[in-house]
């Protein structure tokens, strides 16, 4: 009896393996379904579009002045700090003026001098105009010698021709006098313009050479108007031209914009001023792959009434080509060219896709807008992944 219960215990046992194997088998030789496919989408949506040339910029003064010494000597008082705010014809510096001084009381006395020679000549011219004429009336009268009135009229020649001489040598001294006062002038520093303080390089008590070149003692500028000096490549430099709207952003307000208009384009890379004829030479020979990037400066003023913009700042300027104010934008990258045609799929939503044509209009290559074939609302499909990766990185469809 035990022996048959161990036969049917056994019995059992294999027919469940059998019948565990048998589904194993039928599981495995049954098609498997496949993950369904999930779809990355973007909406169509109806907002501004802007398309622009992005370049690098520097905020420069409208105007920045360099004011330098013509007078060589110590500086004897700086009358202005780094920061204030100066007009035009203010007194910002002297420089010890005892030499200048000292020249144009020399070209002074210089000057009385010879004005006292020629007044000596002009009297003893007088006498002789005197004198030759009494020897002309008296040779008409023969009570005189020929040659007493060829002397006398040879005397009178020579002092005229003195006092001419005088003359000249007055307005040389005159010259001389206006020089030593305009040099003395120099020894008083004024502000060219109406501004702000921006660089003293110099301070009280340091001795300036002008004879070779005139130093600088402080810089004036015009911080009332900035003006942005944009590198535009030469891959969009012919796409803009001046009058087109600029905005421009700097790093520490970078949600705020600063509006402007295109004033100029230079004509010629900044590059040019430190070229000469062996380092073009040079340049044409070398190959292709050695040439640097060309960049063209765009102009364009900003005002500035409360200083908030500052000298050197760098700043993200965006040169507007075109814009719109209620575009339909997608994506750029849903974007598909098709024999020369723009296309988009649409995914409805019941994950049915379908292609279809579309006109596009402004494209900055990373938002394009659509002007036919495409509805504000409607998804464009980006990509497509499986099920199985979508769950994996917590995507779903949009």
């Amino acid at each position: 009896m035990a022996l048959r219960r161990t036969l049917f215990g056994r019995k059992r046992f294999l027919l469940l393996v059998l019948l565990i194997i048998v589904v194993v088998i039928v599981w495995a030789l049954l098609p498997q379904r496949k993950a369904p496919t999930e779809f990355l989408t973007a909406t169509a949506e109806q907002r501004p579009l802007q398309q622009a040339v992005l370049a690098d910029g520097t905020l420069t003064a409208s105007k920045l002045v360099s004011v330098g010494a013509q007078a060589s000597g110590q500086i004897k008082r700086l009358r202005v700090e780094l920061g204030d705010q100066v007009k035009e014809g203010q007194l910002v510096a002297e420089i010890d003026s005892m030499t200048q001084q000292n020249a144009l009381q020399n070209a002074q006395a210089a000057l009385k001098n010879i004005e006292a020679q020629r007044a000596a000549k002009q009297a003893q011219l007088s006498n002789y105009r005197a004198a030759f004429a009494r020897q002309q009336a008296m040779l008409a009268k023969n009570l005189t010698a020929k040659a007493d009135y060829d002397d006398a009229q040879a005397i009178l020649a020579t002092t005229e021709a003195e006092i001419r001489a005088l003359d000249a040598q007055i307005v040389q001294a005159q010259i001389e006098v206006n020089t030593a006062q305009v040099n003395l002038g120099y020894t008083r520093i004024v502000s060219p313009m109406d501004g702000t303080v921006v660089s003293v390089p110099v301070e009280e008590g340091q001795t300036v050479n002008a004879v070779q070149s005139a130093p600088t003692l402080i810089k004036v500028a015009n911080l009332d108007t900035m003006t942005v000096k944009a590198q535009i490549s030469e891959a969009d430099v012919i796409k803009v031209e001046p009058g087109m709207k600029v905005w421009f952003t700097i790093l520490g307000e970078p949600q705020k914009r600063y509006e402007g208009t295109l004033r100029a384009i230079e004509p010629a890379p900044d590059s040019i001023n430190n070229d000469t004829s062996s380092s073009l030479t040079s340049a044409s020979s070398s190959s292709s792959s050695d040439k640097t990037a060309i960049y063209y400066y765009g102009l364009f003023d900003v005002p500035n009434p409360q200083h908030r913009l500052r000298i050197s700042m760098s700043a993200e300027v965006h040169i507007v080509l075109g814009e719109r104010q209620n575009a339909v934008v997608i994506p750029a990258t849903a974007l598909d060219n098709l024999d020369g045609k723009s296309s988009v799929q649409i995914v409805d939503a019941n994950q049915q896709v379908t292609r279809r044509q579309v006109t596009v209009g402004l494209n900055n290559n990373v938002e394009a807008e659509i002007l036919s074939g495409l509805k504000p609302g409607e998804k464009v499909v980006l990509g497509q992944r499986s099920t199985a990766i979508a769950k994996a990185d917590g995507m779903g469809p949009r």
